[in-house]
Formats: C-alpha cells, structure tokens, sequence
C-alpha cells in the first residue's frame, strides 16, 4: 500500500479562550515533519455539529455529512482535548456519537492536556468510548500536565522538553504502524460490523 496515511486530528475544546489550538498547532507540527502522514485538522468549534441527534432514518444535516466524509477519509485518529474534571468535553462525545463505520478498524490516540490534574482520565475514558465504536486506540497517548506552565520566556508553547518529543515521537510510531496495517487489512477485507 502507497500514498501518505492521513491523520485526521479532532480539536476538542470548544469553550471561550481555549487553549486547545495552541496544543494542535504544536502536535499538528510534528506530524507536518513526517513525509508519511498528511493531517487534516477537524476543529469542533467550528464544525456546525447539531447537539440534538435526529432519528435514525432522518436524513444528516449538512455539516454532519461533511465531517462524515472526512472522517471516512481518515486512516487515523488524533484526539486533542483537554481534561475537564477528570474527563472529555462534551463536545468531543457529540462528535463521536454522530458517527459510526467512520471510526471503525482505524487507530485512535489522543493528546490531553490539562491544568492541574493529571490528564490520564480523559484519554482512558476515550479509549472506552472508540473501542466500543470498532476503532482501535492505541497503548500511546499524550498528557500534557501543567500546559499552561510550559511557555519559554520568549512567549512559545511548549518550551523545549525531551519529554514532550519523546512521548510525541512514540505516539506518531505507533499510531502509523497501526494505520498502515489497518489500511492494509480494510483494503483486503472490508471490515464487519
């Protein structure tokens, strides 16, 4: 199998003065350095998706439609969200529950961060949550703690951390290893739900 594996990476923060894209434009960086991956950054707040979920025959409002095919696209998943008391935003679940085929036999990590706590929560909660959607989220996430305390004195975010690269290093490893193998298995075996 050939071509670029395109990651679609979800921006889960939604509310007022989020910090969220800051973290995206970083990791979506990083994944710009690798000649392997295309990424194609879903930003929520400003995806037009409904909170109500219509029933099941109604037909999808456009904005439903259009994510749906990007994420159809997608041959993996980044999650970028913050964790609020120890869990995900809403607007992540509203997300997730609009879809289902998109999500599955594809790998999933995520890159929470956080102020205080220790961010863990809201990666183990997803992992739940997509497993039950037939994706497959991998054993390498992100946690960001304290990311409001990561700027350098000339105002970047985040400040050079061997820790960071490490864990950002490994995340984008594993999540392309299961990418490709997963493409390659979709493509012989068109998954079953």
């Amino acid at each position: 199998m050939t071509g670029k594996l395109r990651i679609a990476m979800i921006i889960g923060s939604t509310r007022a003065g989020r910090f969220g894209p800051l973290v995206a434009d970083w990791f979506g960086t990083r994944v710009g350095r690798r000649r392997d991956l295309e990424l194609d950054r879903i930003d929520l707040a400003i995806t037009g998706l409904p909170d109500q979920l219509p029933e099941p025959d109604d037909e999808a409002p456009a904005p439903v439609r259009e994510l749906g095919a990007r994420l159809a696209a997608a041959d993996a998943f980044v999650v970028v969200t913050p964790e609020y008391n120890r869990s995900f935003p809403a607007a992540v679940k509203n997300a997730i529950d609009w879809f289902d085929t998109e999500w599955a036999a594809k790998p999933v990590s995520v890159v929470a961060y956080c102020r205080d706590a220790e961010g863990g929560q809201a990666a183990a909660q997803l992992r739940q949550v997509f497993g039950e959607l037939n994706a497959v989220p991998i054993r390498r996430t992100m946690t960001i703690r304290n990311a409001w305390q990561r700027f350098s004195a000339d105002g970047s975010w985040p400040r050079r951390d061997p820790e960071l690269d490490e864990s950002v290093n490994a995340v984008l490893d594993q999540l392309t290893w299961w990418a490709n193998a997963l493409r390659v298995a979709r493509t012989a075996n068109p998954f079953v739900q």
